[in-house]
């Protein structure tokens, strides 16, 4: 009678050794998804109209004195480039984040704060979402071009 207890025990044991998975290499070897579902695209330089690489050449100084008259009327009020204000400073902006993302985060503000991870961190440091501006995609390069100017502008420490 033990022998049979015993040997249905051992069938037991090879029974449940048998039934485990791999599913900790697999979980160890999966990419992690993007945060909600984004794209590795749209992680890398935002959510928005934009979804092409934005060619750069040269400053064009004409289109930057337009993106600061642009600036100065729809950015200023709660942005300086120096320091921090209502929304985080502007300067070296474009050393931080690509292109795309700076035109996509002027042109499509909302969805950027509802679903993009950067744009959530910004919301949840500054308490206040950036507005939507109507700017045109001619604006927002115009934008785009004055910023480069500030590449080097380092803003004041918080």
């Amino acid at each position: 009678m033990k022998t049979v207890y015993f040997i249905q025990a051992i069938l037991l044991a090879l029974l449940f050794a048998g039934c485990g998975s791999d599913s900790g290499k697999e979980q160890a070897n999966a990419q992690p998804a993007p945060p909600q579902g984004l794209s590795e695209w749209q992680l890398e330089h935002g959510i928005g109209p934009i979804t092409s690489e934005v060619t750069l050449e040269a400053v064009n100084v004409e289109l930057a004195q337009q993106g600061q008259a642009l600036f100065d009327v729809k950015c200023a009020p709660c942005h300086k480039v120096d320091e921090r204000y209502i929304g985080p400073p502007l300067g070296g902006v474009v050393k931080r984040r690509t292109p795309e993302y700076i035109m996509n985060m002027m042109l499509n503000p909302d969805e950027m704060v509802k679903k993009h991870p950067e744009a959530q961190k910004l919301l949840a440091k500054y308490l206040a979402p950036m507005t939507y501006q109507n700017v045109s995609e001619a604006d927002a390069r115009a934008l785009l071009e004055f910023l480069r100017t500030q590449a080097d502008v380092v803003p004041k420490p918080e």
